[in-house]
């Protein structure tokens, strides 16, 4: 039970318990321990059921996992179903302020009762201090009952309150009461503890947002034009963030970027399109609903070959759905965007790294293929914070701008046709606007035209237009990043493929799955378009397991119209609930279908959701 169990924290919303979870999951993390945390909040600003989950692995699994050994709970809205959630022999930890109702005792699992409050009000007289600070009362007891290493506790108390030595006095005396309280009353530690490790090296602890907001500026993007939606707000949060830190002229003063909260979805990609015609690298970032609202406009990128760079941080739908859950739900929206034949170029990051680099490589990408490139992210691994190897970047990287006629170009050139194809891989040239005083001009539209830009809806020129756009896509097929193999060569005639956060689970089930002697080749899908190396892998499998988290199999139906092929060799293995999904479920559905029957090794999944019946005293 050393270094391998799940905690979750259930909190009222609002009350500052995020803070405190958090310094619990990084002391952990701090003792080298491996830990993937997930923050499971409502959509209301306060005062409805939270969560916290901590997988705590020694092997490192970083997915998550089902089961609740541990559950800390200071919420009677959702107490019951919190109770019914730990796992027999596990422990369920309360503030015992209140006596527990007799209903909710279970015969199976360990009571640790805690007077949270009492002991708040009776150390500190103001009454949101004392709210505060019974998280950290909480965590304190944690650290005796998981044998947490206390000076690192202290460490990161003293860095998250730096000069402000009250509160970090404040938060020292709460986890103090809480841990002596829990040596005097409970046996310290429990059987599932932590003990110190070097498993995690240099890793950092960091959220995806955070990664594609860095990977914006290191990209070179000097244009921000957004409208808040969660789970996207953050990421430009961030990139403001480090903008004002990496982005201000050092003799002036002034600033470098351009950041504009629009009035709407709408606006916010007019100008992206406008920015990025103008020369300037520039970007939004939404998520399902905004995608939606921006689909004109990213058909008209697409149609007029404009760079534009839109990050998907993807949450529960449809229409507003589960605003703070996560989903993968927007992949057929994304993949043809717009009306008419459209297909856009999607990235598909599942580490806070990728999130960096697929950042940086879709303004590469947008330039290059002259077209919108959208990075699909999703609420888990946007706003959770994930362990990730150090973030890289070579100082001696050249942007990609692509095929851009400069002034003594266009000099040599007699007549400019902007959507003339003079290399044979469907990519134009295109200029910047003031290149040249009379070359190179051209009208950017929306309507069909011939290659030089001008208007006609004569059908051989559209025609003409609409196949080059198709070489163009082939070309693209080079450009993006092929797919990622987990094995040599084949070794199994059943396959798995998934993407994004379904990796996690979906490699942790592919090693459950050896352990009941059935072996199964993996391949994760990086980018849309698929190269032929996609095609391939599916061609030799007889039985192909697709592992998503939407309801109606979107990748699958992607692969499936891409390649024209029998979907019955495809399988769905699917997860909608707005929870991240687990290497259990997939080991479970692919066993299931295999052999036939349920896998005996199998643990339900159950998540606490509150109810009107929920009662405590």
């Amino acid at each position: 039970m050393i270094n391998d169990f799940v905690i979750r924290f259930a909190n009222v919303n609002g009350t500052g318990s995020a803070s405190a979870n958090e310094m619990f999951a990084k002391a952990i993390f701090r003792m080298g321990i491996p830990v993937s945390p997930k923050n499971i909040f409502p959509s209301n600003i306060q005062g409805l059921p939270t969560w916290y989950e901590v997988r705590v692995s020694e092997k490192g699994y970083l997915g998550r996992r089902e089961g609740i050994n541990i559950m800390l709970s200071v919420n009677p809205q959702s107490m019951s179903k919190d109770i019914a959630n730990v796992k027999s022999g596990g422990y369920f930890i309360y503030d015992s302020t209140k006596e527990l109702h007799k209903d909710m005792i279970r015969d199976d699992i360990h009571y640790l009762g805690i007077p949270m409050m009492q002991m708040c009000m009776d150390k500190f007289a103001d009454p949101r201090q004392r709210q505060l600070l019974k998280n950290m009362v909480y965590v304190g007891a944690l650290t005796a009952l998981l044998d947490i290493e206390l000076p690192v506790l202290h460490q990161i108390i003293q860095e998250k309150f730096k000069n402000k030595e009250k509160l970090v006095t404040a938060n020292f005396e709460a986890v103090d009461m809480g841990r002596t309280y829990a040596m005097e009353h409970f046996t310290c530690p429990l059987k599932y503890r932590v003990e110190r490790r070097d498993k995690v090296g240099d890793w950092i602890m960091i959220d995806g947002n955070s990664a594609c907001g860095l990977g914006a500026v290191y990209a070179g993007a000097t244009v921000l034009s957004w409208y808040p939606i969660t789970p996207s707000t953050s990421l430009a949060d961030a990139f403001g963030k480090y903008a004002k830190k990496y982005r201000i002229d050092p003799e002036t003063g002034k600033n470098n970027f351009a950041i504009v909260q629009a009035e709407d979805e709408l606006a916010a990609i007019g100008m992206v399109i406008g920015a990025n015609w103008n020369g300037a690298r520039s970007f939004t970032a939404t998520s399902g609903p905004g995608v939606s609202l921006m689909s004109e406009f990213l058909g008209l990128a697409y149609f007029a070959e404009i760079p534009t760079v839109l990050i998907d941080v993807q949450r529960g739908g449809p229409s507003t759905g589960m605003p703070t859950r996560t989903q993968q739900s927007d992949v057929m929206i994304a993949a043809y965007a717009s009306h008419g034949d459209t297909k856009q170029v999607l990235l598909f990051p599942s580490t806070p790294g990728e999130c960096f680099e697929q950042t940086v490589l879709a303004f590469d990408l947008a330039e290059q293929l002259q077209t919108p490139v959208l990075v699909m992210t999703d609420l888990d691994l946007g706003m959770n914070e994930n362990m990730s190897p150090p973030l890289k970047w070579d100082d001696s990287k050249v942007y990609e701008r692509g095929k851009v006629l400069d002034a003594k170009q266009l000099e040599d050139i007699e007549y400019y046709g902007r959507y003339l194809d003079t290399d044979g891989d469907g990519i134009p040239y295109r200029t910047i606007p003031g290149t040249h005083p009379t070359k190179g001009s051209f009208f950017t539209r929306g309507t069909s035209r011939d290659e030089y830009a001008v208007y006609t809806e004569e059908a051989p020129a559209y025609v003409r237009n609409m196949d080059r756009l198709m070489k163009k896509w082939e070309t693209a097929k080079e450009y993006v990043p092929g797919p990622e193999f987990y094995q040599e060569e084949k070794q199994s005639n059943i396959g798995m493929i998934f993407f994004g956060t379904t990796t996690y689970a979906a490699m942790e089930a592919k090693e459950l799955l050896e352990a009941r002697d059935i072996q199964i080749d993996a391949m994760r899908v990086k980018a849309f378009p698929f190269n032929e190396s996609v095609k391939e892998f599916i061609d030799s499998h007889d039985r192909i397991f697709v592992v998503e988290q939407n309801r109606d199999g979107q990748l699958r139906s992607l692969l499936i119209s891409e390649f024209v092929m029998n979907s019955n060799k495809l399988v769905s293995v699917l997860n909608y609930d707005g929870f991240p999904i687990t290497a259990d479920l997939i080991r479970q559905k692919i066993y299931e279908n295999l052999i036939g029957k349920l896998d005996p090794g199998f643990i339900e999944h159950e998540i606490a959701e509150p109810t009107d019946t929920d009662i405590s005293e």
